[in-house]
C-alpha cells in the first residue's frame, strides 16, 4: 500500500496504522485543500492541513487509526509535522511514526544534523525505514522516498529501495518438471459452460412498501 499520500501541491504525508484509514483521512483533507486553494486563490498552507487532520482525528478520540507525519514547504518556508491518531500534534525537525518508529529514531537520532545536504538526508531516511523494516514484524518491506523543495518541485521515488526483493530469489529455485501444469492437460467431458451476466435491476424489479410509524 501507499506510504506517502498527496495532500496538496507542496505538501505531503506519511502515514502508519490501518492502510484505509490513511488513505480515506488523507484524501478527504486534500479535497479540502483543493476546495480552499480555488476559494483562496492562494497555495496551500501545511499549518492548515495539520489544523484540519487533527481536528477530524480528534472528533474520533483515535478510533480512527491513522499516525501521520504531515511534511512540505509554504510561504513560511519547510515544516514537518507529528500527528497521533486522537488528534495532538507536535512541529519538529525530524520525526517518526508506527510500529517501527523506535529503530527508525534511534537511525534518526544519531544522524540527524541541521546543515546537511539533500543527498545525506535522503541517505538518512533510507536507513531509518530500514532499520524499522527490519527490527519490526509489523512495518512493510519496501522504501518510498519524497523530497519536496522550497522551489515547488517534488521528486516522488515510489519503492526507491527494496530491501527484500524476491526476484531474484524466485528464479533461483529450481522446480521439478513434473510439477508442471501445461495448458489443456485436465481432459472435458463437454463444451464449457458460460453463464449469462443476469440483466440490470430496473426500477420495475423493486417493490417499495412503506415504512411502518408509530402513532404519535
Amino acid at each position: 500500500c501507499k506510504k506517502i499520500h498527496y495532500m496538496a501541491p507542496n505538501i505531503y504525508c506519511c502515514g502508519a496504522g490501518t492502510a484505509a484509514d490513511c488513505d480515506k483521512i488523507t484524501d478527504l483533507v486534500s479535497s479540502q485543500l483543493e476546495l480552499l486553494r480555488m476559494s483562496t486563490h492562494s497555495g496551500s498552507r501545511i499549518v492548515t492541513a495539520c489544523t484540519i487532520l487533527k481536528r477530524r482525528l480528534f472528533r474520533y478520540q483515535g478510533h480512527v487509526s491513522a499516525a501521520l507525519i504531515l511534511g512540505g514547504c509554504d510561504i513560511n518556508g519547510p515544516a514537518v509535522y507529528q500527528i497521533y491518531p486522537h488528534g495532538s500534534t507536535s512541529k519538529l525537525s525530524y520525526t517518526t511514526m508506527g510500529s517501527g518508529s523506535l529503530a527508525a529514531m534511534a537511525v534518526m537520532e544519531s544522524g540527524w544534523r541541521e546543515d546537511m545536504t539533500e543527498a545525506e538526508a535522503v541517505k538518512l531516511v533510507q536507513r531509518s525505514i530500514g532499520a524499522g523494516i527490519f527490527n519490526d514484524l509489523g512495518s512493510g518491506s519496501n522504501c518510498d522516498i519524497c523530497v519536496i523543495r522550497s522551489d515547488s518541485s517534488v521528486d516522488y521515488r515510489r519503492n526507491d529501495v527494496k530491501p527484500n526483493e524476491i526476484t531474484p530469489l524466485r528464479n533461483s529455485v529450481q522446480h521439478s518438471a513434473l510439477l508442471t501444469m501445461n495448458p489443456g492437460l485436465t481432459p472435458t467431458l463437454g463444451a464449457p459452460i458460460v453463464k449469462p451476466h443476469p440483466r440490470a435491476a430496473t426500477l420495475a424489479d423493486i417493490t417499495v412498501t412503506e415504512m411502518e410509524v408509530e402513532a404519535s
